[in-house]
């Protein structure tokens, strides 16, 4: 039988007038793996702080078993700005003694890139001090998981981590023996994780058996059989599950809930977007051209990040954005973005971006635009307009926009100013939606949104028709809201992904081993970086290793004049795609052939790599 670790009993807490917990008991034992959810503002923190004894309870006890071990991840870190890294990192353990520990070197390996911390001006000797708020809460992560700890509580573990490091922290936690529970927004990150959920409502809290993927069928049943929540959030909770189980194995963990009446509850729901019907209104809307781009070079002052870039933004095309850190993909977006607010006069360092002349561009950054505190926020909402068109025969006003958003009555009412951080991307989301844009830029959009909210931003992305570019390290967000998705490899190019994040992913991994190999080429080369040949990153042609065979020399040219024809047939497919919009079906025989294409280049691709390292 499972050792309890920690036990809350009738536990109530008030702040104000408001009951954040009232009466909840609750207990977390070995082996638990707890995600916990809720609207930002229920209590989710409140509920861990006072488990970990952070903060008081009103009413109520909380027992923690003898001689507990606990490691708890707050919001805020405590981290000591005259300390180095080493020093709050490895403590006191000596050179040998930590690099031969194979967990000391994971964790730095999966949190900061390797054991040299490439990133940090000095390494393990960096002074915390002057590092920005996710360098700080790397370090605190990798100081907690390094200790020995029988329960670990992560709030929000995942900010500030990109996909790979969100991929390889899930893996070390499913790894480790101790308990875990987790307050996060990052629904993939639940499903990898978790195996029971605790969900904040209203001062009580539901718990449910599974990941985040049960929790949405068991949170759908309960709710139809209970029928006590109004229709719109039953249906909205019905078609997420719907794309959960329709969609590909991999976005689920083992399912637990019973698959036959997952699919009776669902029988009736439509896919998410009718593609079709979206794609014709966003070429109504738009016409052929959204953003044309033409051997580009893009730069971050003196560095260049992108380089020949040849590329197509087109009418109701739904892409996400992944890649490293640095790699470019906010100064991508800003590229397009100037182009198209100087009516294409503002162009990059090198080639040209044509930009479509109905083109209407609302670009969500990450920062979060400053408003009069003094505005209510339905003010804040109708000075953009007071209705908005949604697509697909979708109106709304203002007011319901924002009840939609959040935002109730009451809540629309609130000054700017008294909002919180969540509240304010909230806000700067509804006003970029309410100016009917065709064209969509979101740059980490999901940053301080609960999953409710998040949920009812798919929804709306659902049915919005126009051309939409995600930045995200919401590996769920991302999958929802897009079709395709592209990546930065930071070898100067873009390319498309037929398999998505799990390619990706695949591929760093490749690449991380291929630079740790000996004998690999230097790290920041163009065949090291991306995994692919080096004309791919627009060099003169790529160094063939000495010693392979005359079999493999003679394979490699023969891979890389192939490689050459896909390049150029993919070119003349984007031209030919541009000039038949309006044909659906000729469109579609042409996608078709491109998908096959690029399949074969990655294909190829993964081959040259093989007989560079055999050399």
């Amino acid at each position: 039988m499972a050792t309890n670790l920690v036990n809350l009993e009738a536990v109530g807490k008030v702040y104000g007038t408001r009951a954040l917990l009232d009466g909840v008991s609750l207990g977390v034992s070995e082996g638990d793996r707890i995600g916990v959810v809720g609207r930002n503002g229920d209590g989710k923190t409140t509920l861990v702080r006072i488990l970990a004894k952070l903060e008081p309870a009103d009413d109520g006890r909380v027992t923690h078993a003898g001689g507990l071990r606990l490691g708890v991840l707050t919001q805020h870190d405590s981290l000591d700005p005259a300390a180095t890294v080493r020093h709050e990192v490895i403590g006191d353990m000596a050179d040998h003694e930590w690099a031969g520990n194979a967990r000391v070197r994971d964790i730095l390996t999966g949190l900061f890139g390797g054991l040299d911390m490439p990133g940090f001006p000095q390494g393990l000797d960096t002074v915390i001090g002057p590092l920005s708020g996710g360098e700080r809460r790397r370090i605190a992560l990798a100081k907690l998981l390094i200790a020995e700890q029988d329960l670990i509580v992560l709030d929000e573990p995942t900010n500030h981590l990109d996909v790979e490091g969100i991929a390889w922290l899930a893996g070390h936690l499913r790894a480790r023996r101790s308990a875990l529970v987790c307050v996060t927004h990052d629904r993939w990150f639940l499903d990898q994780v978790c195996t029971r959920m605790w969900d904040v409502q209203r001062g009580t809290v539901h718990e449910y058996e599974g990941g985040y993927s049960d929790y949405v069928f068991a949170r759908a049943e309960r709710e139809r059989i209970a029928a006590t929540e109004e229709a719109k959030r039953q249906n909205l909770v019905r078609k997420e599950l719907a794309w959960l189980r329709r969609g590909a194995p991999a976005r689920t963990s083992k399912p637990r809930f019973r698959v036959e009446a997952a699919n009776e509850l669902i029988a009736d729901v439509p896919p998410p977007r009718d593609s079709a019907e979206l794609m014709k209104f966003a070429n109504f809307r738009l016409g052929r051209t959204v953003f044309d781009l033409e051997d580009v070079a893009v730069q971050a002052g003196p560095k260049v990040l992108l380089k020949h870039l040849t590329w197509q933004l087109g009418p109701g095309d739904r892409i996400g954005l992944v890649g490293v850190n640095g790699a470019g993909k906010t100064s991508l977006l800003r590229a397009l973005a100037d182009a198209a607010s100087s009516g294409g006069e503002k162009q990059p360092a090198a080639g040209r971006i044509r930009v479509g002349r109905t083109v209407r561009l609302a670009y969500l950054s990450q920062e979060v635009a400053e408003l009069d505190p003094a505005w209510r926020v339905l003010e804040a909402v109708e000075r953009v307009r007071s209705r908005v068109d949604l697509g697909k025969g979708r109106e709304m006003s203002a007011s319901q926009l924002c009840d939609r958003f959040g935002f109730g009555k009451e809540k629309q009412w609130t000054p700017v100013g008294d909002l919180s951080g969540g509240e304010r991307r909230r806000l700067q989301i509804l006003r970029l939606l309410m100016d009917e844009p065709n064209v969509l830029f979101l740059d980490e959009p999901t940053n301080d949104l609960d999953i409710e909210t998040l949920t009812q931003l798919e929804d709306l992305l659902d049915g919005w028709p126009g051309s939409l570019v995600v930045i995200s390290h919401d590996r769920y967000f991302v999958e929802r809201t897009t079709d395709r998705v592209h990546a930065l490899l930071g070898d100067g190019t873009l390319r498309m992904l037929p398999r998505g994040l799990d390619e990706y992913l695949e591929r760093r991994e490749r690449l991380r081993q291929a630079t740790t190999a000996p004998g690999a080429p230097a790290r920041g080369t163009a065949a090291a970086t991306a995994g692919v040949p080096a004309q791919q990153a627009g060099s003169a042609g790529p160094a063939k290793p000495a010693a392979l065979s005359r079999a493999a020399q003679k394979e490699l040219q023969r891979i890389e004049r192939r490689l050459e024809r896909i390049e150029e047939r993919q070119a003349a497919l984007h031209t030919e795609m541009a000039e038949h919009a309006t044909d659906f079906e000729k469109v579609a025989g042409l996608d078709a052939e491109l998908r096959q294409l690029t399949g074969e280049r990655d294909e190829l691709e993964t081959r040259w790599l093989e007989l560079a390292e055999e050399g």
